[in-house]
């Protein structure tokens, strides 16, 4: 019995957090609208004005095939870990002073935690 009382509870416990991801990831997905005007997610698909940004996460910057980086970001040395992308979205030259990328940025956390939830499951 003390089993299942801790399995009952564990799974209300979960249901919660499903709920909140499944709101995250619909709201990345209307942010993601943004980034489409510039980038790719799909694998295949071409770089547009900004690099495909399939596969490129946890990965490093500035290594996408074909597209042409600034010196800056090239060069960098940075790896799309959470923690970056977080600060990337807030502020691209925060994290790359002379980007070429014109992004002004998301200054709510939450959006930001949405955009980056979307990205991990569409780009993989």
């Amino acid at each position: 019995m003390t089993r299942l009382l801790l399995a009952a509870l564990l799974l209300g416990l979960a249901a919660p957090a499903a709920a909140d991801d499944a709101a995250l990831l619909k709201r990345g997905g209307v942010l993601s609208m943004r980034c489409a005007t510039c980038h790719e997610f799909a694998a295949g698909k071409p770089n547009k004005v900004g690099p495909n940004l399939h596969g490129v996460i946890g990965g490093p910057a500035g290594k996408v095939a074909g597209f042409a980086y600034s010196q800056a970001l090239g060069g960098s040395g940075v790896v799309w870990t959470d923690a970056v992308l977080d600060t990337w979205l807030e502020r691209p030259t925060a994290v790359v002073p002379g980007t070429k990328m014109a992004f002004v940025g998301l200054p709510k956390p939450e959006d930001r935690q949405a955009l980056i939830l979307w990205l991990k499951k569409a780009t993989r």
